[in-house]
């Protein structure tokens, strides 16, 4: 039997949060999830300079922008992605695999903590964003784990408070 890690990952301990799924066109997704499965209402963002203070890609600043939708079913939140721009590993993956299924989202309390514990494991953070929260909080970062895991990880440190979307579906009254 394998030996029992040394220190487990404990953002594990909590589950997933989150499931990111790419695709080409957002309003076209955010609409049959809606019609078909009943998920929404759906808070839609564009995440890019300056919304994001700071953005890396493999470690050296980078400036893409992306459109994502944000909903709930359950306790599981959906994020639907739409890259616009800029090198990305969204970019890298749709390259590679095609749109679908990307990441999952665990969430932190503590960003410089979780990503030391990840590099300590072998994870390296591959894109990461911060400064999105109202307060300048905020932080995601991408874990370099597909190799591993068959799946990409996020760490997610959420803001206090969120900006105002920029637009929700199906449109409020």
């Amino acid at each position: 039997m394998p030996e029992k890690p040394a220190k487990p990952l404990p953002f594990l301990q909590n589950g997933v949060y989150q499931v990111a799924i790419l695709v080409p066109d957002l309003m076209e997704a955010i609409k049959h999830y809606y019609e078909d499965w009943g998920v929404g209402p759906w808070k839609i963002y564009t995440y890019w300079k300056p919304l994001c203070t700071g953005t890396t890609y493999y470690g050296k600043e980078a400036n893409y922008q992306m459109r994502v939708g944000l909903s709930t079913a359950g306790s599981m939140r959906f994020e639907l992605i739409q890259p616009l721009s800029g090198d990305s590993i969204y970019a890298d993956f749709i390259a590679e695999h095609g749109y679908g299924v990307h990441h999952f989202g665990l969430l932190v309390d503590d960003m410089p903590t979780a990503m030391a514990d990840a590099r300590a494991a072998g994870y390296e953070v591959i894109m990461d964003g911060s400064g999105f929260g109202l307060e300048g909080d905020g932080h995601y970062a991408y874990l370099d784990s597909e190799d591993k895991l068959f799946v990409t990880l996020e760490l997610i440190q959420q803001p206090n408070k969120r900006h105002m979307p920029e637009a929700v579906f199906p449109p409020e009254d």
